[in-house]
């Protein structure tokens, strides 16, 4: 038998190991149930008119049977669910509730079981009768004060409208934004129980008359109804939680208030200004606290700051092993979170690494050494002239300063990286958007020594010269700005990026007539620079099932092209494809690009880059026991090249051919919650090799081989 032939029945032996275990796991779910007693196989919600979607309410069934799709790995001796009467009861007057909110004021729920053995299938028959359609609204505003500010806002309050569909859960919508509407305008006192509604129908008509009434003020059950009093700020104070001083300036604690001694009452300026004390590093918590000065409308304002310690420092020591050569590294890191008592987060990080290098034949006996340095500085406010008191008090902004430095010592070369980067972030007033703007990242890639025998090799040898990897050997400037955006939603979130690099000294260069080097390209202190442009946009969305499913889909796309100064993309720059977050049948660097195929496995990490990188991912998430859940994923995705590189072959992207190179895996995952950060434990298998010599390696999906076709990864995070 060969090894084929061995893997084949391997991975044949463990699939049927999985069946048998998931059969046994069914079985020994009926255990443990008396006389009576039946397990929850299933539940079913269905809508017998079109009017109603039945997923809408799936959320109100409360029994929920276990996971089948990863009873494998449930945690031994969970007992099954066991059907329950009383709560089908009351997720039937849930149902119920839930059709007549939306409009349905005659709804009924049936309950069908259906039982196969000691199993029992439930099914909910959602009846929700006739709709309902609103015929007027009207309002009864019993303060007079108030109305003026309602009519100003009536397009911003009105969500439900004549001939729309009766729905309650729009009225609570409503009475919230009036309430919010109040209490951002100095109605301090305000809340939303001084809102309610009057529903009216008439027999024999689906149509509902509502009536809003908002109520007069009254402070307590003795005393006489009158207007609802408008509050104004008369001071403002700061005093230390820790009985020690703030080290905070006066002007910081002012610019991250959103109030100030005049102004009305506001609760969106008073969650601005905790969101504002909990960004600031220095700060640890802040508790705002407002008291009524008697026989008045104003407010006196204490805020109560408790700060972190100033000054940290860490040490952590890790072991590497990269193809048998050990090693090890140690970062040390100092960060002060108030260095200028502003708020200023100061951090300085060193490294330093050692590998044990053996078995590079033609090379002298040299390890490999990392020695790193970088310093970050970060203010809670934009450094720029045009940033005034108005634009302050609506967006969250930070600017950051970074300079680091990189040295490492191979047996084939020598590297220096110098990096230093001026960058800008903010976020707007509902914190759903976020921006980025990298005003000058400059990084200089200096090579001050390359070993002969690597450079006869691959640099300079005629016959092997390898364009893409002689370029990542050179000193090289690149000078960049970028600009990013990210926009998040409950379930879903959109990321988009766009940078340049080289422009402005490829404009100097055509001034000032910067000499050329004998590859053409113009040099700065003889050193090329970079010139690309580069975008990226990434789409993820969510969808609950219940709450313990959800279905996960992913989209992200790049693309990168070299121009001007540069015909190939830096190697920093270059998208990749494979590993723990992106085609997960693959390790990192090993796909693409398009049907490309590697020959050298010392270079293939060079080779496998490219211009245009497309991902999609769809994944299963269910939770399991404790804090492990558990995904099942289907990843696609490849990278190609935009020209036509002779080290690349069959990596240009075509828009005839790329759908044919499109690489498609699948696998299970298990994750482990441990609060701060999530452990992910991913095992892939390849189902379409878009880089094959045979039908077998061509779909690995009906003729799979472990040793080549199974990928495992660890990571931090969810992929998407």
């Amino acid at each position: 038998m060969n090894r084929r032939e061995g893997n084949q029945r391997l991975f044949s032996t463990v699939i049927f190991a999985i069946i048998s275990m998931m059969a046994f796991t069914c079985c020994s779910s009926e255990k443990g149930l008396t006389e009576g007693q039946y397990s929850l196989e299933a539940v079913e919600v269905v809508s017998e008119s079109k009017a109603l979607n039945a997923s809408d309410l799936s959320g109100y069934v409360r029994q929920r049977p276990n996971s089948k799709l990863f009873a494998i790995i449930k945690k031994p001796g969970v007992p099954p669910v066991v059907y329950d009467t009383t709560e089908t009861r009351k997720c039937c007057k849930d149902l119920v509730h839930a059709m007549r909110d939306r409009g349905f004021l005659h709804a009924s729920v049936d309950v069908e079981t259906k039982t196969k053995g000691r199993k029992l299938k439930a099914i909910y028959h959602l009846r929700p009768g006739e709709q309902y359609y609103v015929s007027e609204i009207s309002h009864d505003i019993q303060d007079e004060t108030v109305k003026p500010l309602l009519a100003a806002n009536r397009s911003k309050l009105s969500l439900l409208r004549p001939n729309d569909k009766f729905n309650i859960l729009r009225l609570n919508d409503k009475r919230k934004r009036v309430t919010s509407l109040l209490t951002n305008n100095g109605y301090y006192k305000f809340h939303k129980e001084f809102i309610s509604f009057d529903v009216d129908t008439a027999a024999g008509s689906r149509d509902v008359d509502v009536r809003m009434i908002l109520h007069k003020y009254r402070p307590d059950n003795k005393s006489a109804l009158t207007n609802h009093p408008v509050y104004h700020i008369r001071n403002v104070s700061f005093v230390s939680a820790d009985a020690l001083p703030i080290r905070l300036r006066s002007s910081l604690l002012a610019q991250s208030t959103s109030f100030a001694q005049g102004d009305v009452y506001s609760s969106d300026a008073l969650q601005k200004t905790y969101n504002n004390f909990a960004r600031l590093s220095a700060v640890r918590y802040a508790n705002i606290k407002f008291s009524e000065v008697p026989d008045t409308t104003l407010l006196d304002c204490e805020i109560c700051i408790s700060t972190n310690k100033a000054s940290t420092v860490s040490f952590m020591p890790e072991g590497t092993n990269t193809a048998g050569d050990f090693g090890a590294a140690a970062t040390l890191s100092y960060e002060n979170r108030n260095i200028f008592h502003g708020s200023e987060m100061f951090s300085l990080q060193g490294r330093a690494a050692f590998e044990a290098i053996t078995g590079l034949e033609g090379y002298s006996d040299e390890n490999y050494t990392e020695y790193g340095l970088e310093t970050k500085l970060t203010l809670p406010r934009l450094i720029m002239p045009i940033y005034g008191n108005k634009l302050r008090k609506k967006i969250t902004a930070a600017t950051e300063f970074n300079v680091s430095f990189n040295m490492q010592n191979r047996p084939e070369f020598h590297r220096r990286l110098f990096s230093t980067g001026w960058r800008y972030r903010w976020t707007n007033a509902s914190k759903k958007v976020s921006y980025r703007f990298d005003l000058l990242d400059l990084t200089y890639v200096y090579m001050p020594w390359i070993s002969e025998t690597f450079r006869n090799d691959y640099l300079d040898n005629a016959t092997n010269r390898n364009a893409i990897l002689r370029y990542n050997y050179e000193d090289l400037f690149i000078m960049k700005i970028g600009y990013g955006m990210t926009y998040t939603r409950k379930h879903w979130a959109l990321r988009t990026n766009v940078e340049t690099a080289g422009n402005l000294l490829g404009a100097l260069g055509c001034v000032t007539h910067f000499p050329r080097n004998e590859d053409g390209q113009r040099t700065l202190v003889n050193i090329a620079y970079a010139q690309y442009v580069r975008a990226d946009v990434d789409y993820t969305k969510l969808f609950d099932i219940d709450e313990n499913n959800q279905l996960a889909i992913h989209a992200a796309l790049g693309v990168a092209y070299p121009y001007g100064n540069s015909k190939i993309l830096p190697f920093e720059k270059r998208y990749f494809s494979g590993g723990a977050n992106s085609v997960r049948g693959w390790s990192v660097r090993s796909l693409g690009p398009g049907g490309f195929r590697g020959s050298d496995g010392r270079i293939d990490f060079i080779n496998q880059t490219g211009d245009l990188k497309l991902d999609l991912s769809m994944e299963y998430r269910t939770k399991l026991f404790w804090r492990f859940n558990g995904a099942a994923f289907i990843d696609a995705g490849n990278i190609w090249t935009l020209r036509n590189y002779e080290d690349q072959p069959d990596g240009q992207f075509s828009f005839t051919e790329f759908y044919k190179q499109i690489a498609v895996s699948y696998g299970l995952g298990l994750r482990l919650n441990v609060g701060y950060f999530i452990m992910r434990f991913d095992l892939a298998m390849k189902a379409v090799n878009p880089a094959y010599d045979n039908a077998r390696e061509h779909f690995p999906l009906w003729h799979p081989n472990l040793r080549r076709d199974m990928a495992f990864h660890f990571a931090v995070g969810l992929p998407f």
